[in-house]
């Protein structure tokens, strides 16, 4: 890439940060750069250092030549060209170190740009051994010395570094392709840092300011790599930013910058992606006139794009196309299809056309098995699935943990969860890794088919080999526990949770309690509600509903009265339905005094009465009249 001559550094500077559009500025004649190669080695500009001025102490030139802080460049510099062990010469330069600080730091690489090696040395050195941070200006010395030198792996690296460093520090001042611009004033450079510093950025994932590098750089006439346009335009992609995708293409055909096969597949992907087909079709057409011939990556972008949006005839005719133009279909080519296939219900094709994959010398991967095993199980084809899982492992092609997953899925969509059992089983023999999340899946599945000691059983055995459940699996188990009534059982389960340290929360309560209340175990549940609120689990509304109809139904009818107003008073829980529970046992004993009695009570706590509450009150006094009426007769007869 060519090095600019006639604009100065300034003009530069000055057009970067002009916040123009775009398009304003007029490409720079490539006449008015000069090559890299026209500056032989003997050219390398070396900035020497003027008479230093002793800003700090006047007195400092009567010190010796060790002692002066003014000197601490020359003998910096005399020990690198002496090769010196700087990490030695730090003892005899320590009362000078303080000194050492960036205006230095520059200086001291600025008299090596020649030798790189001991620039880096020197860097490295302030920067891991002094502890120093070194400056955004510091750092583009290097890099520009670096890249001069042609060592860009090191030079990206520390670039990479630099643009960390600024995003942490200085996010709204660090102007690094700025400072770069403005160092070019003192050293040897080459406009590549300028590609590297567009991939940086994009590789550190900060593709605005990549975005921004090759917009500054075009408007001050630097011509960007098309590898460094691939690579922009690659992170644009990521981000779907379509608009800039276009943009940025247009901008290299302005300035001359050939797109490349790479280039054009990615826009095609855009393409793809934005869902219109006219314009494909018509970039493809643009695509050939430039004399690019669509490869096996343009077809297998195009022909994904057709099988997701279920236009199978369009990617079989592309597909047809390919043997036409000598791009052979891949292995991609062929799972797309299947894919495609799959999705419409198609799996018997989908295997046909697998078979002819086979066929023409291509070996199926874990994707294109998955793809098949996928389709047969969700149209519920456990068998087919299987025999092909097995003839997968046959062949030498480790199922992956989506695959795992799928199968088991099948056969639990199809109630068959002794088969999954046993699948699992086999694979474990084949030493097939089973993620945790599959063996979780069954132990819910057990658990929804009102089958928890299978579940638990299970559990435990994959325990052996250090799986830990998380809260949620052990609240399913309770869960199943308790819906069949097995509370001792569900019991047992939580105090094991609490042994290893994991805490029960407000569903687990809840289940238990609920079940206890529901075999008249009201009391022991109250136990629990106690033990959770001392565990710091506040109880909700559920937990007193559970507490208060399971008193209600052992006829309990004081205790359900002082928990509930235990729970207005301590938990602000003020359940009307629990109130009317109450209210209602006591209306259908047609015990009118008592339930006269409640109603204050309760008012005084801050329940107030409803519709309901009403009609069980006249119920109650209904039935008590009634009953004394029938006394009064049984008396007169």
């Amino acid at each position: 890439m060519p090095r600019t001559s006639i604009y100065s550094i300034n003009q530069i500077l000055i057009l970067s940060h002009k916040n123009s559009a775009f398009h304003s500025k007029p490409f720079l004649n490539l006449n008015n750069f000069i090559p890299i190669s026209a500056f032989s080695s003997s050219s390398l500009q070396t900035i020497q250092d003027s008479e230093s001025k002793s800003i700090s102490n006047p007195l400092y030139h009567l010190l010796p030549q060790t002692q002066n802080p003014n000197n601490i460049v020359n003998l910096i510099c005399s020990n690198l060209k002496q090769n010196t062990h700087l990490p030695l010469f730090q003892n005899e330069l320590k009362g000078l170190l303080p000194h050492l600080g960036s205006h230095e730091i520059s200086r001291v690489l600025l008299r090596f740009q020649s030798d790189s090696s001991s620039a880096l040395t020197f860097f490295n050195w302030v920067k891991n051994d002094l502890s120093l941070r070194p400056t955004i200006q510091n750092y583009c010395i290097i890099v520009h010395i670096l890249t001069w030198s042609r060592k860009f792996s090191q030079a990206m690296n520390l670039l990479c570094e630099l643009i960390e460093m600024v995003k942490i520090v200085s996010p709204d001042d660090g102007d690094v392709f700025g400072s770069l611009v403005l160092c070019g004033e003192d050293c040897n450079w080459d406009p590549v840092v300028f590609d590297m510093l567009i991939k940086a950025y994009v590789k550190a994932n900060m593709i605005e300011q990549g975005f921004g590098t090759f917009k500054r750089s075009v408007e001050v006439g630097f011509v960007p790599s098309v590898v460094a346009c691939n690579c922009l335009l690659n992170g644009l992609v990521k981000l779907r930013c379509v608009d800039r995708c276009w943009e940025v293409y247009e901008e290299m055909g302005r300035i001359g910058i050939h797109p490349n096969a790479y280039t054009f597949n990615m826009l095609i992907n855009v393409l793809c992606k934005d869902q219109d087909v006219d314009k494909v079709n018509e970039f493809i057409e643009k695509m050939e006139e430039e004399g690019f011939d669509p490869d096996v990556v343009t077809y297998n972008t195009l022909i994904n794009s057709y099988c997701r949006k279920g236009r199978l005839g369009d990617a079989f005719y592309l597909y047809k196309i390919m043997y036409r133009r000598g791009a052979l279909p891949d292995l991609f080519s062929y799972t797309a299809l299947m894919n495609g296939l799959c999705k419409e219900g198609k799996v018997r094709e989908a295997h046909q056309l697998f078979h002819r994959m086979v066929h023409r010398g291509l070996s199926p991967d874990t994707m294109s098995y998955n793809t098949l095993i996928c389709g047969y199980c969700k149209e519920g084809k456990m068998k087919e699935s299987r025999s092909l899982l097995y003839e997968m492992i046959g062949n030498g092609v480790r199922p992956d943990s989506f695959t795992c997953r799928v199968v088991v899925e099948g056969y639990g969509n199809e109630c068959k969860l002794h088969s999954a059992l046993n699948l699992l089983s086999e694979l474990e023999r084949f030493e097939i890794p089973i993620s945790p999340d599959i063996y979780e899946y069954l132990v819910v599945k057990l658990c929804e088919e009102n089958r928890p000691f299978a579940a638990k059983s299970l559990l435990e055995r994959i325990s052996q080999y250090g799986y830990v459940p998380d809260i949620d699996v052990y609240n399913e188990l309770i869960l199943s526990l308790c819906k069949c009534n097995y509370v001792a059982e569900a019991l047992a389960l939580k105090a094991e949770m609490v042994s290893k340290n994991i805490k029960p929360n407000l569903v687990t309560y809840r289940a238990l309690i609920d079940c206890l209340c529901k075999i008249n175990k009201s009391m022991e549940g109250e136990y629990v509600m106690k033990e959770m609120v001392k565990f710091g689990v506040p109880p909700d509304t559920a937990i007193c509903k559970a507490l208060i109809d399971g008193y209600c139904k052992e006829m309990d009818i004081n205790r359900a009265e002082s928990l509930l107003g235990f729970f207005a008073r301590e938990f602000q829980i003020f359940d009307t339905e629990s109130y009317n529970a109450l209210v209602k046992v006591l209306s259908e004993n047609a015990d009118v005094a008592t339930l006269m009695e409640l109603q204050d009570r309760m008012q005084k706590v801050g329940f107030a009465p409803n519709n309901l509450t009403c009609k069980f009150v006249i119920d109650g006094l209904w039935k008590a009249t009634t009953l004394d009426k029938n006394k009064l007769n049984l008396e007169c007869m």
